[in-house]
């Protein structure tokens, strides 16, 4: 009796987790299709920096980080390669530049929760969702994890203007917001420091505010 008891703990075990991996590949799958409509529909009218040509706030990194918090890390994860490669053909940016800044842009600010959450083994009964939403813990990764993604920029920022867009380096300034004195690699620097922070603001508000604010979290339960 204790095995048959045994053996049906883990067929609903094994059947909860295929369940989830359903789940987490749908959510995927789902917002990255979301993200190849956005990309065909507001890509080309959306408002850009100028002299940048960055979005000044993008949707699509928002629908990637909203599929984060609904269905958990792994279905982030594809979701944000799947919007990538969404993003090849509607992209106005020089080739796979566009799409592939945003990809590790997106990625340095979903890596850092999940890295602490594992770190930080969950309460039993406890999901890792619930612990993520505390506001404080919320803001703390995101501060970190805003961080981090300056940091990736900037190396890559530096690679691009040393190599595809030396020649616009003595032309790049900070004109957009009003020091348009300030040019070459000092506007990269304080450029890229200024422009990943707000666009990390509304990746990281909005998403939080539509997830936990309507309790979509409570909904699906699957991280």
């Amino acid at each position: 009796m204790e095995r048959e008891l045994h053996e049906e703990k883990e067929i609903a075990t094994s059947m909860s987790k295929r369940t989830r991996l359903t789940l987490e590949v749908t959510g995927a799958a789902l917002f990255g299709a979301m993200s190849l409509v956005l990309s065909a529909f507001l890509t080309p009218i959306i408002p850009r920096i100028p002299g940048w040509g960055i979005a000044i706030i993008d949707p699509v990194s928002i629908l990637w980080i909203t599929c984060f918090l609904i269905f958990g890390p792994k279905s982030g994860l594809l979701c944000c390669l799947i919007g990538t490669l969404a993003l090849f053909p509607f992209d106005p940016s020089v080739p796979a530049i566009g799409p592939l800044m945003k990809l590790f842009a997106t990625l340095s600010l979903i890596i850092v929760p999940i890295i602490l959450l594992r770190l930080h083994k969950t309460e039993p009964g406890r999901r890792n969702s619930q612990k993520y939403k505390k506001l404080t813990t919320y803001i703390l990764t995101g501060l970190l994890g805003i961080v981090l993604r300056i940091i990736v920029m900037m190396i890559l920022n530096v690679w691009l203007f040393l190599t595809l867009f030396s020649d616009y380096l003595a032309f790049t300034t900070l004109e957009f917001i009003g020091l348009p004195s300030i040019s070459a690699w000092n506007a990269v620097v304080i450029g890229v420091i200024i422009i990943n922070v707000e666009i990390s603001l509304w990746d990281l508000i909005l998403p939080y505010l539509v997830v936990f604010g309507l309790k979509l979290d409570q909904k699906y339960e699957i991280w």
